[in-house]
């Protein structure tokens, strides 16, 4: 690798870790204004034209609160566990092709990559409610790490039939085999699994019982303020756009425009249909967060166990059905 290779893979470094933290900052003003308008209010609107300079104010209001530490606190692990969430969350974007050309890493065994981190960024959910010294983050953390165990099953077998249909683990060559006929159309059931148990994983609503603040407090991060919880926050929705990002890649055609009379839509870059379609997935999670409510906590646990589980499993023995005989 020269030189110049280098200095590209850092450029496109920096421009995604830039890129993902303008959107998380203004998908939280995104978010506050469509379940504003779902609910019929206002939303943000006052600081800045249409409330635009909300997520600045918000940044810098975290940047200003005191950092308090609790006396019984296992500190070392208390102040990694916002760093676990986070780097995780931004790992995973490294191996997304974002268009055909543009992406950090090309790796063959990408999927089983993303599926790893993102159980690694469920661990620093873990860590903060076992170090904080606290029984309610305590108690977010023993239901996470069950309701990691239970819907993760449902998300790794959800992608299973994705695979057998392009024979491959490499994100990008998964895309390129849906030039015919994207992977939504024979994986409907596994789309729909791999959307519900996404939102599960990102823990939202109506899956939100770590951060159920009826009984909770407010869930795993109660103890930590100032940056220590804003990087929770960041974790939490830079997750949100990974899943959207995955979905489209998986079943939506990636970067590619939709057929139209059999023929690719031309004239709009991919990178425009790769936004649209991260996007539709990521408005998907905010309708039902304005829609749905929370579920009891043994409604979650039979859902996944009962319900998305066997799904899953059934949509693997379809596909590999057809693939065996067709």
């Amino acid at each position: 690798m020269g030189l110049l290779d280098v200095i590209w893979m850092v450029a496109k470094i920096l421009i995604i870790f830039a890129v993902l933290l303008l959107a998380m900052a203004y998908l939280t003003l995104v978010e506050r204004r469509f379940v504003a308008w779902f609910q019929w209010r206002l939303g943000p609107n006052r600081a800045g034209p249409w409330g635009l300079i909300q997520p600045i104010a918000d940044g810098v209001k975290l940047l200003l609160k005191q950092e308090i530490i609790p006396a019984k606190a296992d500190r070392l692990v208390y102040l990694l566990a916002p760093a676990v969430s986070l780097i995780a969350a931004f790992s995973i974007v490294s191996v997304i092709p974002i268009t055909e050309n543009f992406f950090i890493a090309d790796v063959n065994v990408a999927l089983l990559l993303v599926l790893a981190l993102s159980s690694l960024g469920t661990y620093g959910i873990i860590l903060a409610g076992w170090s904080s010294g606290s029984k309610y983050p305590f108690l977010a953390a023993l239901r996470s790490c069950a309701q990691m165990i239970s819907y993760e099953l449902a998300l790794g077998f959800s992608v299973i039939g994705v695979i057998l249909l392009a024979g491959s683990l490499s994100l990008r060559d998964i895309v390129l085999q849906q030039e015919g006929i994207w992977y939504i159309v024979p994986q409907l059931l596994g789309f729909a699994v791999f959307l519900v148990a996404g939102v599960a994983e990102t823990n939202r609503a109506p899956f939100d019982m770590p951060e159920c603040e009826s009984e909770l407090v407010a869930g795993y991060h109660t103890e930590y303020s100032s940056m220590k919880f804003a990087m929770f926050f960041l974790g939490e929705y830079v997750a949100i756009i990974n899943i959207g990002m995955l979905a489209a890649v998986l079943f939506l055609g990636g970067w590619q425009g939709p057929l139209l009379f059999g023929a690719q839509l031309a004239g709009l870059s991919h990178l425009f249909w790769f936004l649209v379609k991260t996007f539709a997935v990521i408005f998907f999670f905010i309708w039902v967060r304005a829609t749905l409510p929370r579920f009891r906590y043994d409604q979650l646990m039979r859902f996944g166990w009962m319900v998305l589980l066997p799904l899953a499993l059934l949509n693997i023995v379809i596909t590999a059905a057809i693939r065996a005989f067709f």
